[in-house]
């Protein structure tokens, strides 16, 4: 795996640099609903309605003064309610070098620890949403509260790692699970947000635009529709298993629900039809503010994104042009990392298809190698994210997501680097 020169500077350098590049930039304040003040909130940003004043009102009567404590705890019992753990098994066969949960102050050499990517997906294929005994795991998850200056180190190295322990990522796990309030939050049964439909559980992100050449024949993978927060949960919480008949069958329709929004992007919204700018008073952690764990660059940020998936529901491999945190606050999910260097052997759409940056092989249907022979050369990495944890994901990186049951992700991203240029660029990017 190479190394930037940055990278072997131990990331001093590079910090040096995002200081130099983030110049503040100036917004006028908002006018605040005088019913009641959000904490933590952001004077030139976030939702400033009556409505939402008095929802954080009702709520935040019951939970503030915050605890952090009694957060991290209701995360904990939360996880013991599901009978799911924390703490996941790595696979015996080929183990990392080092303790993920005890990782070294620098990222060792060829972090992280990656195995062949075919065998990843033999092991535990991608529509089974039932967790092995084992898994391929090999990212370092640090406690926020413990490990906090190992993580910037890692993060300034621009490698992923794993956040766990947050109590501000706790306390809106606590809130987001209060009875009705992700319902209300969302408009329930009046606003509509933005949804994708597929026939099946397989998601491929496209985007067609004027001088994109689509091959002949190509139709559009999934297509967006509008519904209410309360509509998807009549078809995302279901009961039924993953079986051939049952609701969330891979051959059966899916919808993947997703909020914006826009922030300094947009301050009043002008980026998204009904956006959700009361995500920046909800995520603080995410609020573009210096000295920021989960933000390289502030002046950057190009608002938060979240993502509700039902079982089952499959994001393909592929890579995004700029940093990205993630963080899940309800449920879990499946991330299967694979380097920037793996590209050549990932079979990407190429630049002008409506699906750019996206593999064309069937992670589900691995062993086809006739078609793609090099995949049986890729390697890769897993993970399971939980409610409460935050993923760091650097420029580049491949991602491979499945839900492994109802769930709520949430992500923003913040600038670009230079680290990864070199390997992306082999495949045309």
């Amino acid at each position: 795996m190479k190394k930037s020169s940055i990278f072997r500077n131990g990331g001093e350098e590079r910090t040096q640099q995002q200081q130099q590049q983030q110049q503040p930039k100036v917004f006028e304040p908002l006018e605040e609903s005088k019913l009641y003040t959000i904490p933590n909130s952001m004077s030139h940003i976030g939702d400033k309605s009556d409505e939402y004043a008095l929802l954080r009102k009702e709520y935040d009567t019951i939970l503030l003064p915050h605890d952090p404590e009694r957060s991290l705890q209701f995360v904990q019992e939360l996880l013991h309610s599901k009978r799911q753990t924390k703490y996941f098994e790595t696979i015996s066969e080929n183990p990392p070098p080092y303790d993920i949960y005890n990782c070294p102050k620098d990222p060792p050499d060829g972090y992280p620890h990656q195995w062949k990517t075919i065998d990843i997906l033999n092991h535990w294929i991608p529509n089974d949403p039932n967790p092995p005994n084992q898994i391929y795991q090999s990212l370092c998850i640090f406690d926020y509260q413990k490990d906090y200056s190992k993580a910037l180190n890692y993060r300034n190295h621009e490698v992923p790692f794993v956040i766990q322990n947050d109590p501000n990522v706790a306390q809106v796990v606590e809130r987001w699970h209060q009875p009705n309030y992700v319902s209300k939050l969302l408009g329930g049964r009046t606003i509509k947000h933005r949804c994708e439909y597929s026939d099946t559980n397989q998601f491929m992100y496209w985007m067609q635009r004027k001088t994109d050449v689509p091959p002949p024949n190509w139709k559009p993978p999934t297509r967006m529709i509008r519904m209410t927060f309360d509509e998807w949960l009549q078809y995302a919480n279901v009961t039924e298993d993953n079986s051939t008949t049952g609701a969330t069958a891979p051959d059966k329709p899916h919808y993947y629900y997703r909020l914006i929004g826009c922030g300094e992007i947009g301050p009043h919204g002008e980026c998204e039809t009904s956006s959700s700018e009361y995500l920046f008073d909800e995520l603080t952690f995410f609020q573009p503010r210096p000295d920021n764990l989960y933000i390289v660059e502030p002046n950057q940020q190009r608002g938060i994104h979240c993502r509700f998936g039902m079982t089952g529901v499959t994001a393909e491999n592929h890579f995004d042009g700029s940093r990205n945190s993630i963080v899940v606050l309800g449920g879990s999910r499946r991330y299967i990392l694979s380097h920037p260097d793996q590209c050549p052997n990932l079979y990407l759409y190429p630049k002008g298809h409506p699906s750019a940056r996206h593999s064309k092989v069937d992670w589900n249907a691995p062993n086809d190698l006739e078609q793609y022979p090099n995949f049986g050369k890729a390697m890769s990495n897993e993970v399971i994210l939980q409610a409460g944890d935050v993923l760091y994901l650097p420029q580049a990186w491949f991602h491979f997501i499945v839900s492994l049951e109802l769930n709520y992700q949430c992500n923003t991203r913040s600038g670009k680097s230079p680290d990864y240029d070199e390997p992306i660029s082999q495949c045309g990017f």
